[in-house]
């Protein structure tokens, strides 16, 4: 098992809290079709936090449990500074968070 696993998990559950802090965080999901987006981070859509909590979460959490191959790299920190340019110290904790799973990421299961 790669060795990320528990602490890429840890990040997950601190992007989740973070929408949730930042009333963020949705009680109902999306229509289908808004889910089903071919557009990079559906942004056709959904606004980025939608695609946070219905699509990148659940996926990453779904690839974790069942143990597959993590991706190589993540670049979801830099999408979240173009869409929250303009509220960086609002946002500071979701960017720290999804910071940290970039690197998570990007370091690699060799350890």
């Amino acid at each position: 098992m790669d060795a990320r696993v528990a602490e890429l998990a840890d990040q997950l559950l601190l992007i989740e809290r973070e929408l949730r802090v930042l009333d963020l965080w949705d009680t109902s999901a999306p229509d289908a079709r808004a889910l089903a987006s071919q557009e990079p981070f559906c942004v056709d859509t959904l606004s980025f936090e939608q695609w946070l909590q219905w699509i990148f979460l659940p996926r990453m959490k779904a690839i974790l449990e069942r143990e597959e191959t993590l991706p190589a790299v993540s670049g979801i920190l830099s999408m979240a500074e173009v869409v929250y340019q303009t509220q960086p110290q609002r946002m500071a904790g979701l960017l720290k968070a999804l910071g940290r799973f970039d690197a998570l990421i990007s370091r690699g299961g060799a350890d």
